[in-house]
């Protein structure tokens, strides 16, 4: 099960939706053209067709499986209180006195340009559950990061 935002199953509906009705065809299209050059056996053109229409497959069921096992966050039933999914975090790193803002969401939305973190990752890992004025030591790639969290939100 996936649990995400509503923006964030409507934005993965929509991507279906193109993939389905206008990447699809596309492929097809282009396999069509392709077979129509004659021996299949030696057309680089083709193979490239399905090879890219296997891959496309590939990803249209998988965001199938995503979009069948979501569950939409329900914002009115969270709190500030504490760290959890869809939780703006503002933090300060204690070694570096750097400041940094991360929403946590599911592995679908994130997207770090956005400051949008996956649930999955250490430092949404080492935050959940904690509250304003906490201390962390997270373990990441690099070492262990000391954070202090100045506010939670809710996106």
């Amino acid at each position: 099960m996936a649990y995400m935002s509503k923006e964030g199953y409507d934005k993965l509906v929509a991507e279906l939706h193109r993939l389905e009705s206008v990447e699809r065809p596309k492929i097809s299209a282009a396999i069509a053209e392709a077979r129509d050059k004659g021996d299949l056996s030696e057309n680089s053109e083709y193979e490239a067709a399905r090879e890219a229409q296997g891959h496309l497959e590939d990803k249209i069921n998988q965001m199938k499986r995503t979009v069948a096992e979501a569950k939409i966050v329900d914002m009115s039933r969270l709190s500030n209180d504490s760290v959890q999914i869809m939780s703006k975090v503002e933090m300060t790193n204690l070694t570096t006195k750097a400041k940094m803002t991360y929403t946590i969401v599911s592995e679908n939305e994130a997207d770090l340009r956005a400051g949008k973190i996956s649930i999955k990752t250490p430092i949404a890992q080492g935050l959940l559950n904690k509250k304003v004025g906490d201390e962390v030591e997270i373990k990441i790639p690099r070492g262990t990061i000391r954070l202090r969290i100045d506010n939670i939100t809710l996106e």
